[in-house]
């Protein structure tokens, strides 16, 4: 390891995405900012991230593709630990049921901790959801497998079908009304779907594409396949949603940077990235987000999309899977 930063992933605490990094025992946050530029270089090998807060005891490298970045012991062992391993059952919390709508077609039912709020909506890049019920884990979580069975969704959609359909989604009141006619559906069900213990929720629909930027910058066009020994990631920041980076480059478009594919990686800092003049303040122009550089600037994305940066790791198409001719 060259003692460089480690990025710990994107977080949605609020109304903005952060990204952690750690380098030893320091900690830090970039709030970002659509607008502003980030870049970074992956050195050395990707080594697993540990499990539950604790460091891999082996030390291990695991592979550039993979978006969990931990090696299959503390894959299990963080596994084991989580609220869908049903190893909670005497959890004391508030837990919510959630619908999630990600695209046409594209909708799940979920639970998340009352006092998380929409976090866990935002950490999974849900454009539009609707609260259903509340109530203790086994309530929520007994309600969670009953519709998904009624409504005949799936547990989890991945990432990569999310991709392929953000940047073409239909209009927010389409959205909201494919959202309302499950949500109605889940009250036609005997008892609400769920036991006397859950208590239902009203119908509020929560739209998100503003907040995550989708719906007024260009649809994206290919993805970070993974990360390499020496690879340069660079761009202007014009949209996020979960875990995806939508990032600007001249010359290729908008390019999704999945953030639980830099985990693991030493990074260091690069040479600030361009901003286009006019597009926010006056700092906006060497603005960053790095883990040397944690301040965020706000500024106004163009439409064109062009920004500088540049990206030389592997990249692949949204939605056609091609690896587009190797490094970039």
């Amino acid at each position: 390891m060259s003692g460089g930063w480690w990025c710990d992933g994107v977080r949605w605490p609020g109304q903005a995405p952060e990204l952690g990094w750690s380098r030893g025992g320091d900690r830090r946050v970039s709030v970002l900012a659509y607008g502003a530029g980030i870049g970074f270089r992956a050195l050395g090998e990707r080594h697993c991230v540990g499990a539950r807060g604790n460091v891999c005891p082996l030390g291990a490298v695991v592979p550039g593709r993979s978006t969990g970045g931990r090696c299959a012991e503390c894959a299990r062992l963080d596994r084991a630990h989580s609220v869908a391993a049903d190893t909670m059952a005497d959890d004391p919390r508030t837990y919510r049921v959630y619908l999630a709508w990600f695209g046409p077609g594209m909708v799940k039912v979920g639970i998340t901790g009352e006092d998380r709020g929409a976090a866990r909506l935002r950490e999974q890049g849900a454009v539009v959801f609707s609260w259903l019920g509340r109530g203790p884990l086994m309530a929520a979580r007994r309600t969670e497998e009953v519709l998904r069975a009624a409504l005949g969704v799936p547990d989890r959609i991945a990432y990569a079908r999310k991709r392929a359909v953000r940047g073409r989604l239909p209009g927010a009141e389409e959205r909201a009304a494919e959202v309302a006619e499950l949500y109605g559906r889940v009250a036609r069900l005997e008892g609400g779907g769920g036991p006397e213990s859950l208590e239902r929720l009203p119908l509020e629909v929560v739209d998100q594409a503003e907040l995550f930027g989708i719906d007024r910058t260009p649809a994206p066009v290919r993805s970070v396949r993974e990360l390499v020994d020496g690879g340069v990631v660079s761009g202007r920041l014009v949209a996020a949603a979960g875990p995806d980076l939508h990032l600007a480059v001249d010359g290729v478009g908008v390019v999704v940077l999945d953030t639980r594919l830099i985990t693991g990686w030493d990074l260091a800092a690069v040479p600030d990235v361009p901003v286009r003049a006019g597009a926010g303040s006056d700092a906006a122009a060497s603005a960053k987000a790095s883990p040397d550089a944690s301040a965020s600037v706000k500024a106004t994305p163009d439409a064109s999309g062009a920004s500088g940066g540049e990206m030389r790791v592997p990249l692949i198409d949204i939605g056609g899977g091609g690896v587009q001719g190797g490094l970039f």
